[in-house]
């Protein structure tokens, strides 16, 4: 499909040819749906859809009588007041599923789980080999328990995985929520209702919502307790935002007298087919009446057109009054439900690359067979011997291996979670700590993330003055004497002394307090409590009005027609609201006309970016540097303006403005004509605002650490491209004077191109893109886009949807094949950190929705300093040592066997049976090797303070082709040493062969151990000298496999001596010689 196809469809969508369209071409339906993923997913096309719902209106009376189209393609609908069970029944129920089995599929998903891999698959076969009396060699138990207990532990802590799921998802489908019905026989004034759990909701259903209850379905707003018919939303579980969201109720039905009418309207509600985009929506609300008698069919129906401010989508909260909703889209079809991915099963780098190896052993294990038989000549029932000879070898691939990396992880875990300098750190999947080691893209969440998402004012310039947050009570004071405050009733300091006369910088400072205070769209809130907290669709709104409160202007009163406020004398004074234009991020500005309810006078306010605001302003010479230095600090600049308007003037532009708004083509686009041509002209510039939103504590430092580290940085957020890149520019992602280049509104493939160009050959800068443009290049050219921007220093990606955030983690994990980290705090950022190799998840103002999705869930951003560098780094280290040693020490009992049976004319007949392999394998070795994962190669604090090292370990040297092929030798060298001189130069006795080469094998496997550990720990050495003592004793309880008389006398110890000297001092030489010549990065530090 291409993407001017699909521009086209949506356009015509939007047109108004289109509500035909979907039932006579259902292509263009189909291109339509996809049309939200190429387009702006963060659409500012509000009054697009505004547009093209009120041309739906007009054409609305042709349309039939409703029903909902039967076709699989299309899911528009159309559904009336009072729907009839058949028609809500087409739709998805309202239920929550997040669990991944039921009943059936547990068993078949897990087990396909566990033996999709090679390795546990290997051990199945040979396990179920052990059932043949012809292949079996030792005892089944040595097979089989290793295996069922790896499995049951799995399945133990799936299951209850799984369960905490169904429990979560029980709560959410079973909380009880009120719709209104018509009633026989209830004559009360309060309208009729009835309890229904959320999973009962179905589409048609009038709910009632009351404050801070959550909603369970996507609803058109029909009235709300608020006269004025608004009312608030919380959405920081859908798009990550803390700030409230002002919606609308439809006007008809919130002029009803009653809740109760609306069990008697005989209307319909159409509502576009289901898509992913939460910010917009296109439908209509049409009332045919109250009757319904025949002669009302002729009448023309009321049609009003639905936009997405009209809507409460699923999983927002109702944050202050109470509302009725009607239910449009329920369960699957809800934008929450198709924002959101199911998990998949996380797998880590490091137990691939072991599968990997485990693939080349077997290889191994069967060309040694097969050689074994070779040299025997084929003789007999051979291929009887080459499965005998496999399972013999079969501990070349040791299931303890799976044990001991299943133990360590465990540890790992306890760790991290004991770590008092990260407290509260909980590890969701302990199936990941080595991933931790391994990370080379981090992506990351702002709002809440790297931000507190609290803002505040720290900065006034007014061209000749510059107030900083250390001197606003100056502020405070010109303010008061502007509104006329005496001196004796304020304290007065020797600074403000030399001021007290001048009254034109008092009245500056009036100007610029009074416009903040009146230039926006807060509201006041009463609480329960008596307490005033504001409300806005942008937290800078609330810290701008916080600040005018605190320097003497509050905010008393406000709704669409009027705003009061309080002087520093205490007196209200009132303005009433003539228009308002709200900020869009095409305009980047919002303005308002208010007339002083006084004095009479009309003035015209506006604030807005710098960009667009200095050609608005009148000419000066200082604007664009000092919003510059703003810049540099971080702080969100808004520039300032105003116009005073005579009644003509008002009247000219009030004719025009109306003119342009009830023009159906461009309408848009003739409304900003007119407040061009009218208003936007000559401002008066009053002032330059400065606010601050407070970063997470030691955000600067972490980002540092982790850029020193190797890892490149990604910040994918909602909100605006300005916001985004102050928090770029305070956060340090982008260094200081570093290019950043804002890509942004790319219409086209070629202008894509071109962008992508130009990044080709600037490597060096910090690419910032909206939502837009990123699907643009997607859909475009992909591999172009990722294959540059994955070598850029830092990314910032803008007005991202959820799914488009999970989108590019995994377009980073597919195209470079590297570990990508995802952190966030909110639900929007759940897909994200589902598609991520290792999801990390901030608890939060948020909720705990992204910390009970991910694997890793930590109370602040600083913590991942201490996650990777030292947790992550010791995980991957310790575990792939551990690995290659297990390895090693399955690898060196088989050659000793491969040896013995070469000798003893290739029978396939067990050198060491029953108790001394089960030993071996559990009791004679494993404290030591399993030691290994309390080994550290440096200091918490170095690891801390260099973050190079961690560079070193994204290469993957720690367990690669290179390293086990070293192992393969080593193990082949002592393998061969201890069974070929214990044969050749020792005794021909079978008995003593057998006491001398595995007791030479235990202790070189004790020494070998020690050789490897870098630093010792308290618990390694206690494990190497029980397990020596644990060996000795034994042999006295073992005498059919050891002499005693034997074992006890010299002869015994000084062989044993010798083979251990031959097999383990030439190692140690080695490893003295290649620390001098060759020393690891670490040893130069330590």
């Amino acid at each position: 499909m291409s993407t001017g196809r699909a521009m086209r469809s949506y356009g015509g969508a939007v047109k108004g040819k289109g509500r035909a369209k979907y039932s006579d071409e259902p292509e263009d339906e189909i291109d339509l749906l996809r049309g939200d993923e190429l387009h702006e997913h963060y659409a500012d096309d509000e009054e697009q859809a505004e547009a093209g719902a009120q041309q739906h209106a007009k054409q609305a009376p042709k349309r039939p009588a409703p029903t909902r189209q039967s076709t699989g393609k299309d899911k528009s609908r159309t559904v009336p007041f009072r729907p009839p069970d058949k028609l809500q029944n087409k739709f998805p129920a309202n239920v929550v599923r997040n669990q991944k089995y039921n009943v059936v599929t547990f068993l078949p998903i897990v087990f396909y789980e566990q033996f999709k891999f090679f390795f546990n698959l290997y051990f199945l076969l040979v396990a179920l080999s052990q059932f043949i009396p012809a292949l079996k060699i030792g005892f089944i138990l040595t097979y089989i328990a290793p295996l069922a207990f790896v499995l049951a532990v799995t399945m133990g802590k799936e299951a209850y995985d799984d369960y905490k799921r169904h429990l979560r998802d029980e709560e959410a489908n079973s909380a009880k929520y009120l719709i209104l019905e018509p009633a026989t026989a209830d004559f009360s004034d309060a309208p009729p209702t009835r309890a229904v759990p959320s999973s009962k909701l179905r589409v048609g259903d009038l709910l009632v919502l009351e404050k801070n209850q959550r909603i369970p379905a996507d609803v058109v707003l029909l009235r709300t307790s608020d006269s004025s018919g608004t009312c608030f939303i919380r959405t920081d579980q859908l798009d990550g935002e803390t700030d409230w969201k002002l919606k609308v109720a439809v006007p008809s039905c919130q002029n009803l007298a009653s809740d109760r009418d609306l069990l008697t309207l005989d209307a319909e509600i159409y509502a576009d087919a289901p898509i992913k985009d939460i910010h917009s929506f296109i439908g209509t609300f049409s009332i045919h009446g109250t009757a319904s008698n025949d002669s009302d069919l002729q009448m023309i129906p009321k049609v009003e057109p639905l936009t997405v401010e009209n809507v409460l989508w699923a999983n927002t909260v109702l944050a202050a009054g109470s509302a009725v909703g009607f239910v449009v889209y329920t369960g699957a079809e809800t934008r929450a439900v198709m924002n959101t991915s199911h998990p998949e099963t996380k797998v880590g780098l490091l137990d691939l690359e072991i599968n990997r190896l485990a693939k080349i052993l077997c290889a191994v294990t069967f060309a040694l067979s097969l050689v074994l038989v070779a040299l025997n000549g084929f003789r007999g029932l051979w291929w009887i011997y080459v499965f005998r000879f496999l399972i013999l070898f079969s501990s070349i691939i040791p299931i303890s291996l799976r044990v001991n990396l299943d133990m360590g992880k465990s540890v790992y875990a306890h760790q991290i979670m004991t770590d008092p300098e990260i407290p509260d750190t909980i590890v969701r999947t302990s199936t990941l700590p080595e991933e931790l080691g391994r990370i080379e893209y981090l992506l990351s969440d702002k709002t809440g993330t790297l931000t507190q998402n609290e803002m505040e004012l720290k900065k006034l310039h007014m061209g000749t003055m510059s107030y900083g947050s250390d001197s606003m009570d100056e502020v405070a004071h010109q303010l008061a004497t502007a509104f006329g405050v005496t001196a004796e009733q304020r304290t007065i300091t020797g600074g403000q002394l030399a001021t007290r006369g001048r009254r034109d910088i008092s009245s500056r400072v009036r100007d610029v307090v009074l416009t903040l205070a009146l230039c926006h769209n807060v509201t006041p809130v009463t609480n329960d409590d008596g307490s005033v907290t504001y409300q806005a669709s942008s937290p800078d709104e609330v810290a701008i009005v916080k600040w005018t409160e605190s320097v003497g202007l509050r905010l008393i009163f406000r709704d669409r027609t009027k705003i009061e406020l309080q002087t520093p004398q205490g007196t209200n004074i009132s303005f009433e609201v003539l228009d308002l234009f709200p900020f869009t991020s095409e305009s980047k500005r919002m303005g308002i006309i208010v007339r002083d309810t006084k004095t009479g006078e009309i003035t015209f306010m506006q604030k807005g970016a710098d960009v667009v605001m200095a050609k608005i302003v009148q000419r000066n010479d200082w604007l664009e540097e000092e919003c510059g230095n703003m810049a540099r600090e971080g702080l969100r600049t808004l520039v300032v303006g105003r116009k005073k308007l005579s009644e003509e003037a008002y009247a000219s532009f009030k004719d025009s403005y109306h003119d342009a708004s009830i023009s159906l083509e461009g309408r848009n686009e003739a409304m900003a004509k007119v407040i061009a041509q009218h208003l936007e002209l000559d401002l008066e510039l009053l002032g330059v605002t400065g606010v601050e939103d407070k970063l997470q504590e030691g955000v600067k430092s972490t980002l540092e650490l982790l850029r020193n580290a190797g890892i490149k940085i990604w910040m994918l957020t909602g909100d605006k491209v300005e916001t985004a890149t102050c928090i770029a520019i305070s956060t340090k992602l982008v260094a200081r004077n570093q290019y950043i280049h804002q890509v942004q509104k790319l219409k086209t493939s070629d202008a894509a191109r071109e962008q992508l160009e130009f990044l080709q050959n600037k490597l060096d800068c910090c690419l910032v893109i909206d939502g837009e443009s990123l699907q643009l290049c997607l859909n475009t050219f992909r591999n172009e886009f990722i294959e540059i921007s994955t070598k850029l220093s830092a990314v910032v990606a803008c007005r991202c949807s959820p799914t488009q955030k999970a989108d590019v983690a995994r377009l980073i994990r597919e195209y470079t094949k590297k570990r990508v980290c995802c952190i966030g705090d909110g639900g929007n950022d759940v897909s994200m950190i589902q598609a991520a190799d290792v999801g990390v998840g901030i608890v939060g103002k948020e909720g705990k929705q992204a910390s009970l999705a991910a694997d890793f869930s930590v109370t602040q951003f600083s913590y991942l300093t201490k996650l990777l560098m030292w947790h992550g780094r010791n995980s991957y280290r310790r575990s792939a040592k551990l690995a290659q040693f297990v390895i090693h020490r399955g690898l060196i009992i088989s050659i000793i066997q491969a040896v013995f049976s070469a000798i003893f004319y290739f029978a396939p007949i067990a050198v060491y049976q029953g108790w001394l392999m089960m030993g071996y394998a559990t009791i004679y070795t494993m404290a030591p090797v399993f030691s290994l994962v309390l080994d550290r190669d440096v200091s918490e604090d170095l690891a801390l303070l260099y973050p190079e090292l961690y560079k070193e370990l994204t290469k993957g040297r720690q367990l690669s082709f290179k390293t086990f092929f070293s192992w393969l030798l080593i193990s082949v060298y002592q393998g061969g040493a201890i069974m070929i001189m214990s044969l050749v130069l020792f005794e021909n006795e079978f008995l003593n062969i057998v006491a001398i080469s595995f007791t030479a094998l235990i202790l070189n496997e004790l020494i070998m151990v020690a050789l490897e550990i870098t630093t010792w720990h308290l618990y390694m050495i206690i494990s190497e000298i029980v397990t020596l003592f644990i060996y000795a004793v034994s042999i006295v309880f073992l005498p059919q496999y050891f002499d005693l008389r034997f074992v006890f006398s010299v002869r015994f110890a000084w062989k044993v001596a010798v083979l251990v000297a031959v097999s383990s001092v030439p190692l140690y030489i080695i490893k003295v010689v290649k620390s001098r010549v060759s020393p690891a990065v670490y040893s130069k530090l330590v």
